[in-house]
């Protein structure tokens, strides 16, 4: 079956940078697309950065310009770079993968800005 792995999430200050990577594991086809969301306690989940599979990309109003999505060539790989983060209390970063007829997401990764 297959799994999203996602790492990189961690303690930073503000004004840092910060990684975070989602990998597949498992047999997938089809992959259309690849996101990153965000969700932080007694907020809903938004949509932080997605990557479509003709290589177009879209971020939230709030991380244009500080954040960029990545893909590998083989669309099983997605990647994060936060630039000139802000202060955030602990927020769960989580990546998901649409691929054919699924929808996969992973467990999420914590992440924390400190002012």
């Amino acid at each position: 079956q297959v799994q999203l792995v996602e790492s990189g999430g961690g303690l930073v200050q503000a004004g840092g940078s910060l990684r975070l990577s989602c990998t597949g594991a498992g047999t997938i086809f089809g992959v259309k697309a690849m996101a990153w969301y965000r969700q932080a306690p007694v907020k809903p989940r938004e949509l932080v950065a997605g990557s479509n599979s003709d290589g177009t990309t879209k971020y939230a109003d709030s991380v244009k310009g500080r954040f960029t999505i990545s893909r590998d060539s083989a669309e099983n790989s997605v990647h994060l770079h936060m630039n000139s983060l802000k202060p955030e209390g602990p927020a769960v970063y989580s990546c998901r993968m649409v691929a054919g007829p699924y929808d996969y997401w992973g467990q999420g990764s914590q992440v924390t800005v400190s002012s």
